[in-house]
């Protein structure tokens, strides 16, 4: 079976099992898995900041983010197709008690005077706006990246405005890998971070947020509340670490493979619309006479998997199981 339905479907390498078996692990709660603090540790000193916390999943480093920097009844600036307003089962809202003015963006990045014109005045009768958020890459903006030099200019807005920045970066690695922008480049405009060790790294488990040491303080207070705190977490820890060390480089090779998706349907008369922004995603458009859900069970059927996007729309996400054997495969069975 080829399954492209995410990069969260792989399972950790042999290597990383041996790495997992031998750490050495403690309680994380009370702050003994020393694994867990290498982790930590690591991912902190890559992105420049202070200190970070390893939690069970991205949805809740994202949440973490949204309750440690608004008060209930604030706003959050946010694209309409964000992971953190879509795919978070309304968390801003059940656990922040904070609304999302959406904004329509390019592929999921949206510009300085986008949320300069969208920064509610101080009023009683409106939500203070309190923080935007930024995923890079764009999930639903088929992996696209966002430019450094809009992000310089919409931090300043923040600024000015006494904004806070949260980066959801699921998979900043994919933005960072053919880019020569180091993560310090990027991590500078944001007050948080959050990293996703378990798709396109294939890591099983884990995300990190990265903050200030008074950030993650809280972080820490808010992980517990969401049930978030772990105990002998060094060995999904070191998972992470194996990841990091082994795993990067190789994200290049997902994006060559998607661009060859992007091209076997393209010549496709049953699609309309292909987006590859240049990562690991590929979304295409189905013909109107094509029903979505049908084409997929008939691709399941010859051996193939994807998922459903909204309307016409299909996702493939290229990850370190697919090889060039099964690229081959896939132009068979599309």
């Amino acid at each position: 079976m080829i399954d492209l339905r995410s990069d969260t479907v792989t399972k950790p390498t042999p290597d990383m099992l041996d790495a997992m078996y031998q750490a050495e692990v403690g309680d994380d709660l009370f702050g003994e898995d020393p694994t867990v603090i290498e982790l930590e540790n690591k991912l902190a000193r890559l992105f420049g900041k202070e200190a970070a916390v390893f939690c069970p999943s991205g949805t809740m480093t994202n949440q973490i983010a949204v309750k440690i920097h608004t008060q209930p009844g604030d706003q959050m600036i946010c694209d309409k197709t964000s992971h953190i307003y879509h795919y978070e089962t309304g968390g801003a809202a059940f656990n922040s008690g904070v609304s999302c003015r959406m904004l329509d963006g390019n592929l999921g990045r949206f510009t300085a005077e986008q949320v300069l014109a969208n920064i509610n005045p101080d009023a009683v009768y409106l939500p203070k706006t309190a923080m935007i958020s930024i995923e890079n890459t764009s999930n639903k903006g088929g992996g696209s990246i966002w430019d450094l030099e809009e992000i310089k200019k919409i931090a300043k807005v923040a600024a000015l405005n006494n904004l806070r920045m949260h980066l959801d970066g699921a998979r900043i690695f994919n933005a960072l890998v053919d880019s020569p922008h180091t993560p310090k480049d990027f991590s500078k405009y944001f007050h948080t971070i959050s990293i996703c060790l378990s798709k396109g790294l294939g890591a099983p488990v884990g995300s990190v947020l990265i903050g200030s040491k008074d950030s993650i303080k809280q972080a820490r207070r808010v992980r517990k509340m969401l049930g978030g705190a772990m105990r002998q977490a060094g060995y999904l820890a070191a998972a992470g670490i194996y990841a990091l060390d082994h795993h990067m480089d190789r994200l290049k090779e997902d994006h060559i493979r998607a661009a060859a998706i992007a091209e076997i349907f393209k010549e496709k008369p049953y699609v309309t619309d292909v987006i590859h922004a240049g990562t690991n995603i590929v979304l295409i458009t189905l013909s109107e006479d094509k029903d979505v859900n049908q084409t997929l069970a008939d691709w399941k059927e010859k051996g193939l998997l994807a998922v459903p996007f909204g309307g016409q729309q299909i996702r493939f996400v290229t990850h370190m199981e697919f090889g060039d054997d099964q690229l081959e495969q896939l132009k068979e069975l599309a």
